[in-house]
Protein backbone atom coordinates (compact mmCIF):
# COMPACT_ATOMS: atom_id res chain seq x y z
CA UNK A 1 0.00 0.00 0.00
CA UNK A 2 1.16 3.61 -0.93
CA UNK A 3 1.91 6.25 1.54
CA UNK A 4 -0.97 8.33 0.62
CA UNK A 5 -3.05 5.13 1.11
CA UNK A 6 -2.18 4.72 4.66
CA UNK A 7 -3.06 8.41 5.50
CA UNK A 8 -6.44 8.11 3.95
CA UNK A 9 -7.24 5.00 6.20
CA UNK A 10 -5.84 7.10 8.95
CA UNK A 11 -7.81 10.18 8.45
CA UNK A 12 -10.94 7.84 8.08
CA UNK A 13 -10.25 5.95 10.76
CA UNK A 14 -9.59 8.88 13.19
CA UNK A 15 -12.71 10.58 12.09
CA UNK A 16 -14.79 7.02 12.75
CA UNK A 17 -13.06 6.89 16.00
CA UNK A 18 -14.25 10.02 17.53
CA UNK A 19 -18.36 9.64 15.82
CA UNK A 20 -18.49 6.08 17.80
CA UNK A 21 -17.14 7.99 21.06
CA UNK A 22 -19.09 10.48 20.78
CA UNK A 23 -22.30 8.42 19.88
CA UNK A 24 -21.22 5.71 22.89
CA UNK A 25 -20.25 8.53 25.69
CA UNK A 26 -17.29 8.69 27.74
CA UNK A 27 -18.38 6.27 30.27
CA UNK A 28 -19.59 3.49 27.82
CA UNK A 29 -17.39 0.09 28.42
CA UNK A 30 -14.76 -0.27 25.51
CA UNK A 31 -15.68 -3.89 25.54
CA UNK A 32 -12.25 -5.34 23.40
CA UNK A 33 -10.34 -3.20 26.13
CA UNK A 34 -11.35 -4.79 29.57
CA UNK A 35 -11.28 -1.67 32.38
CA UNK A 36 -11.35 0.74 29.85
CA UNK A 37 -14.07 3.38 29.41
CA UNK A 38 -14.33 5.35 25.95
CA UNK A 39 -12.53 7.95 27.76
CA UNK A 40 -9.51 5.87 28.44
CA UNK A 41 -9.75 5.15 24.94
CA UNK A 42 -9.24 8.56 23.42
CA UNK A 43 -6.79 9.28 26.00
CA UNK A 44 -4.81 6.97 25.09
CA UNK A 45 -4.72 7.19 21.52
CA UNK A 46 -5.09 11.14 21.15
CA UNK A 47 -1.22 10.63 23.43
CA UNK A 48 -0.07 7.75 20.44
CA UNK A 49 -0.98 10.40 17.88
CA UNK A 50 0.58 12.94 19.14
CA UNK A 51 3.91 11.52 20.36
CA UNK A 52 4.14 10.45 16.64
CA UNK A 53 3.68 13.25 15.05
CA UNK A 54 6.32 15.36 17.12
CA UNK A 55 8.69 12.97 15.63
CA UNK A 56 7.36 13.37 12.00
CA UNK A 57 7.20 17.30 12.44
CA UNK A 58 10.14 18.54 14.95
CA UNK A 59 12.05 15.34 13.18
CA UNK A 60 13.58 13.55 16.03
CA UNK A 61 16.11 10.62 15.59
CA UNK A 62 16.14 9.49 18.85
CA UNK A 63 13.02 8.10 20.57
CA UNK A 64 10.82 10.72 22.35
CA UNK A 65 9.14 10.73 25.45
CA UNK A 66 5.55 10.73 25.24
CA UNK A 67 3.56 13.72 26.56
CA UNK A 68 1.39 11.55 29.27
CA UNK A 69 -2.48 11.41 28.14
CA UNK A 70 -4.19 14.47 29.14
CA UNK A 71 -6.45 15.22 32.27
CA UNK A 72 -9.75 15.68 30.07
CA UNK A 73 -13.53 14.16 29.84
CA UNK A 74 -16.31 14.69 27.82
CA UNK A 75 -16.37 17.01 25.25
CA UNK A 76 -13.04 18.85 25.98
CA UNK A 77 -11.58 15.57 25.99
CA UNK A 78 -13.39 14.74 22.07
CA UNK A 79 -12.19 17.94 20.40
CA UNK A 80 -8.59 17.27 22.15
CA UNK A 81 -8.73 14.22 20.15
CA UNK A 82 -10.18 15.49 16.79
CA UNK A 83 -7.10 18.32 17.34
CA UNK A 84 -4.78 16.08 18.08
CA UNK A 85 -5.65 13.47 14.83
CA UNK A 86 -6.22 16.12 12.40
CA UNK A 87 -2.40 17.37 13.53
CA UNK A 88 -1.23 13.61 12.65
CA UNK A 89 -2.90 13.42 9.14
CA UNK A 90 -1.57 17.13 8.32
CA UNK A 91 2.30 16.28 9.56
CA UNK A 92 1.54 13.21 7.38
CA UNK A 93 0.94 14.76 4.17
CA UNK A 94 3.27 17.97 4.26
CA UNK A 95 6.47 15.20 5.29
CA UNK A 96 8.77 15.13 2.50
CA UNK A 97 9.73 12.23 0.81
CA UNK A 98 13.04 12.12 2.36
CA UNK A 99 11.73 13.11 6.01
CA UNK A 100 14.41 11.37 8.83
CA UNK A 101 12.91 10.76 11.63
CA UNK A 102 13.51 7.69 14.72
CA UNK A 103 10.99 4.41 13.54
CA UNK A 104 11.11 1.06 15.40
CA UNK A 105 10.02 -1.41 12.76
CA UNK A 106 11.57 -1.77 9.11
CA UNK A 107 9.90 0.39 6.17
CA UNK A 108 10.82 1.46 3.34
CA UNK A 109 10.96 5.04 4.82
CA UNK A 110 10.35 7.07 7.88
CA UNK A 111 7.40 8.58 6.22
CA UNK A 112 6.16 5.27 4.99
CA UNK A 113 6.68 3.05 8.44
CA UNK A 114 4.67 6.40 10.33
CA UNK A 115 1.93 6.38 8.06
CA UNK A 116 1.02 2.56 7.75
CA UNK A 117 1.70 2.48 11.62
CA UNK A 118 -0.55 4.96 12.28
CA UNK A 119 -2.84 3.60 10.01
CA UNK A 120 -3.27 0.43 11.58
CA UNK A 121 -3.03 2.02 15.20
CA UNK A 122 -5.91 4.08 14.63
CA UNK A 123 -8.08 1.53 12.70
CA UNK A 124 -7.48 -0.80 15.26
CA UNK A 125 -8.74 1.53 17.97
CA UNK A 126 -11.25 2.41 15.75
CA UNK A 127 -12.95 -1.29 16.30
CA UNK A 128 -12.33 -0.61 20.02
CA UNK A 129 -14.62 2.25 20.43
CA UNK A 130 -16.73 1.10 18.20
CA UNK A 131 -17.07 -1.90 20.42
CA UNK A 132 -18.84 0.28 22.50
CA UNK A 133 -21.74 0.29 20.64
CA UNK A 134 -24.31 -2.27 19.85
CA UNK A 135 -23.26 -3.02 16.70
CA UNK A 136 -19.88 -3.86 17.08
CA UNK A 137 -16.82 -3.55 15.72
CA UNK A 138 -17.88 -2.54 11.60
CA UNK A 139 -15.34 -4.08 8.73
CA UNK A 140 -12.05 -3.14 7.61
CA UNK A 141 -11.53 -2.83 4.12
CA UNK A 142 -9.60 -5.97 2.82
CA UNK A 143 -6.30 -4.96 1.46
CA UNK A 144 -5.42 -2.46 4.33
CA UNK A 145 -6.51 -5.67 7.26
CA UNK A 146 -4.30 -8.02 5.23
CA UNK A 147 -1.50 -5.23 5.27
CA UNK A 148 -2.47 -4.64 8.78
CA UNK A 149 -1.53 -8.48 9.17
CA UNK A 150 1.19 -8.51 8.06
CA UNK A 151 2.29 -5.82 9.79
CA UNK A 152 1.57 -7.62 13.17
CA UNK A 153 2.82 -10.55 11.91
CA UNK A 154 6.48 -10.27 10.32
CA UNK A 155 7.33 -6.81 11.88
CA UNK A 156 5.79 -6.78 15.49
CA UNK A 157 6.34 -10.34 16.22
CA UNK A 158 10.07 -10.56 14.26
CA UNK A 159 11.13 -8.29 16.99
CA UNK A 160 13.25 -9.89 20.13
CA UNK A 161 10.66 -8.51 22.82
CA UNK A 162 7.45 -10.86 21.05
CA UNK A 163 6.38 -13.75 23.69
CA UNK A 164 4.85 -15.78 20.83
CA UNK A 165 7.39 -18.78 21.55
CA UNK A 166 7.29 -22.70 21.66
CA UNK A 167 9.66 -24.62 23.22
CA UNK A 168 9.76 -27.46 20.06
CA UNK A 169 9.57 -25.66 16.20
CA UNK A 170 5.66 -25.31 15.43
CA UNK A 171 4.53 -23.85 12.24
CA UNK A 172 1.14 -21.99 11.94
CA UNK A 173 -0.42 -20.76 8.94
CA UNK A 174 -2.76 -17.95 8.40
CA UNK A 175 -4.78 -17.64 5.54
CA UNK A 176 -6.99 -14.92 4.19
CA UNK A 177 -9.77 -16.25 2.37
CA UNK A 178 -11.06 -13.24 0.28
CA UNK A 179 -7.54 -11.27 -0.57
CA UNK A 180 -5.33 -15.16 -1.03
CA UNK A 181 -2.55 -13.42 1.37
CA UNK A 182 -1.25 -16.23 3.22
CA UNK A 183 1.85 -16.11 6.06
CA UNK A 184 3.26 -19.17 7.29
CA UNK A 185 4.76 -18.23 11.14
CA UNK A 186 7.30 -20.32 12.16
CA UNK A 187 7.38 -20.73 16.46
CA UNK A 188 10.40 -21.76 18.09
CA UNK A 189 12.11 -20.54 21.18
CA UNK A 190 13.16 -17.49 19.51
CA UNK A 191 11.25 -14.73 17.58
CA UNK A 192 9.11 -15.72 15.15
CA UNK A 193 10.11 -15.82 11.88
CA UNK A 194 7.04 -15.14 9.46
CA UNK A 195 6.83 -15.61 5.35
CA UNK A 196 4.38 -14.78 2.96
CA UNK A 197 4.08 -17.84 1.00
CA UNK A 198 2.02 -21.20 1.43
CA UNK A 199 4.93 -23.65 1.41
CA UNK A 200 5.35 -27.31 3.59
CA UNK A 201 3.09 -28.19 6.44
CA UNK A 202 1.56 -26.22 8.86
CA UNK A 203 0.29 -27.87 12.16
CA UNK A 204 -2.55 -25.29 12.51
CA UNK A 205 -4.04 -22.85 10.22
CA UNK A 206 -5.89 -19.96 11.01
CA UNK A 207 -8.29 -18.50 8.07
CA UNK A 208 -11.15 -16.11 7.36
CA UNK A 209 -11.46 -13.12 5.73
CA UNK A 210 -8.93 -10.44 6.05
CA UNK A 211 -11.06 -8.25 8.24
CA UNK A 212 -12.12 -10.65 11.03
CA UNK A 213 -8.53 -11.76 10.40
CA UNK A 214 -6.59 -8.18 11.16
CA UNK A 215 -9.02 -8.13 14.70
CA UNK A 216 -9.07 -11.59 16.03
CA UNK A 217 -5.12 -11.47 15.66
CA UNK A 218 -5.00 -7.99 17.54
CA UNK A 219 -7.61 -10.16 20.11
CA UNK A 220 -10.09 -7.60 19.03
CA UNK A 221 -12.73 -10.39 18.21
CA UNK A 222 -13.74 -14.01 19.26
CA UNK A 223 -11.33 -17.09 18.05
CA UNK A 224 -14.82 -18.61 16.87
CA UNK A 225 -14.85 -15.41 14.28
CA UNK A 226 -12.13 -17.31 12.37
CA UNK A 227 -11.76 -20.74 11.40
CA UNK A 228 -8.78 -22.79 13.59
CA UNK A 229 -7.93 -26.24 11.88
CA UNK A 230 -5.11 -28.63 13.32
CA UNK A 231 -3.90 -27.97 17.12
CA UNK A 232 -5.89 -25.70 18.19
CA UNK A 233 -3.10 -24.86 20.85
CA UNK A 234 -1.27 -22.25 18.88
CA UNK A 235 -4.20 -20.41 17.81
CA UNK A 236 -4.44 -20.17 21.78
CA UNK A 237 -0.49 -19.34 22.58
CA UNK A 238 -1.03 -16.76 20.25
CA UNK A 239 -4.18 -15.16 21.55
CA UNK A 240 -2.62 -15.16 25.09
CA UNK A 241 0.92 -14.40 24.42
CA UNK A 242 0.53 -11.85 21.21
CA UNK A 243 -0.67 -8.73 23.02
CA UNK A 244 1.09 -5.67 22.01
CA UNK A 245 1.41 -2.77 24.75
CA UNK A 246 2.42 0.63 25.36
CA UNK A 247 5.58 1.00 26.67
Amino acid sequence: MSIDTHIDALDAAGKALADAAATAGPDAKVVTCPGWQVRDLLRHTTMVHRWATAHIAEGHTSPQPDGGEPDLDGDELLTHFREGHSLLVDALRAAPADLDCWTFLPAPSPAAFWARRQAHETTVHRADAESALAAGPGPVDPALAADGVDELLAAFHARDRSRVRSDVPRTLRVRATDTGDVWTVRLSQDAPRTERDADGPADCEISGPADRLYLALWNRLPQEAVTVTGDTSLARLWREHSGIVWS
